[in-house]
């Protein structure tokens, strides 16, 4: 069984979604860069290979020397909630997120009849996205030691 699986306790999982960026390449790319892009690439690479599991990808920017920033992530993640709830093709969408640009979209989710699971890091959430969700489930250590492969 693996994590997908695990967080849809008894639901059949449609699809499995996972939105992230490459890492930040400069022009040219140092050494460090090359190698952290290879093992991003790699990992995507594999997760593809699982089956239906759906990457997507937004982009990172850097601004400020050292700082970077996702683009594009959040409005993903929002348009598939909203196409898979409207379309009537999901039930039940677990959330794994502490992000509370995502509670509009949950809202809208919530008016199709989806139920809403968040499952969220014990410190860093955001307590609208906690709020607004149907469910709610700490995601623990002891939940992720329990999945075998």
């Amino acid at each position: 069984m693996d994590y997908s699986d695990k967080l849809c306790q008894g639901y059949t999982r449609f699809r499995t979604y996972y939105y992230t960026c490459m890492p930040y390449q400069s022009n040219p790319p140092t050494r460090h860069e090359r190698q952290l892009y290879a093992g991003m690439d790699q990992f995507l690479y594999n997760l593809k290979r699982l089956p239906r599991f759906e990457i997507r990808l937004g982009r990172l920017r850097k601004y400020g020397g050292n700082k970077f920033e996702q683009k594009g992530v959040d409005v993903l993640f929002a348009i598939d909630l909203v196409q898979l709830s409207v379309g009537k093709h999901i039930d039940k969408a677990i959330i794994v997120s502490g992000d509370s640009d995502f509670v509009p979209a949950v809202r809208i989710a919530k008016d199709n009849m989806v139920i809403t699971e968040l499952f969220y890091h014990p410190i860093e959430y955001s307590h609208d996205l906690y709020d607004v969700c149907d469910e709610r489930q700490e995601m623990t250590q002891a939940f992720i030691d329990s999945v075998s492969f």
